[in-house]
């Protein structure tokens, strides 16, 4: 997040946001930037009923019931367009969802789909589970990562599929890489040194 910021964005699209932790987005994003808007999407009850008890004195962030399989139904729900203006710069945020989509014909229309919602400074930032291009050892860690998740179905893509999700978009250095590689002398890493079994870039619509 303190990459984008640094950028002037200063508006936020979480999909599939999960429970809330410590540095969420909107605390990162309002250190820099007080007036920045989050909107955390998910769609389960116990996540949504916990953000919004924790976030409800901050006007500045929304929280909606959503599924991003219902992409367009997402970016045209009434709480999101209410709370960021898609005429100014977005950031979609995609970390860690992807890879519960096992189709890849579903994954690219769901990441399409909000592609086409990002105008001008508009950025895309997408993390996923990828095994595939890894050392054995870095394969078995990632394996590990993935079963202790509750969610069936962890699809596994080669960093060259991930890389296909920023079609058309200006696909920030260092690209697709390991999470704790993406500028980490910026202190931008993703993940902390030592998580394993995912890749992620970022994408800007110039």
């Amino acid at each position: 997040m303190t990459y984008l910021s640094e950028q002037g964005v200063r508006q936020f699209l979480d999909v599939g946001a999960g429970l809330p932790t410590q540095r969420n987005v909107h605390q990162v994003a309002q250190e820099l930037a007080p007036e920045s808007r989050v909107v955390y999407v998910d769609n389960d009850p116990i996540v949504l009923t916990h953000a919004r008890a924790l976030l409800a004195e901050n006007d500045r962030v929304a929280v909606v019931g959503a599924d991003m399989r219902g992409a367009q139904e997402l970016l045209d729900h009434p709480d999101v367009r209410a709370h960021l203006d898609f005429s100014q710069p977005v950031a979609i945020l995609l970390l860690g969802v992807l890879h519960f989509i096992p189709d890849d014909d579903e994954a690219m229309k769901i990441v399409t789909t909000f592609r086409s919602a990002l105008g001008p400074g508009g950025h895309l930032v997408v993390s996923h589970g990828s095994i595939g291009d890894l050392s054995e050892d870095k394969g078995a860690e990632g394996h590990k990562v993935f079963s202790r998740t509750s969610a069936p179905g962890v699809t596994s893509r080669s960093p060259g599929q991930v890389r296909a999700f920023f079609e058309g978009l200006d696909l920030v250095d260092p690209g697709v890489v390991p999470l704790h590689d993406w500028r980490p002398e910026m202190g931008f890493a993703i993940v902390k040194e030592g998580e394993a079994g995912a890749v992620g870039g970022v994408g800007r619509i110039l």
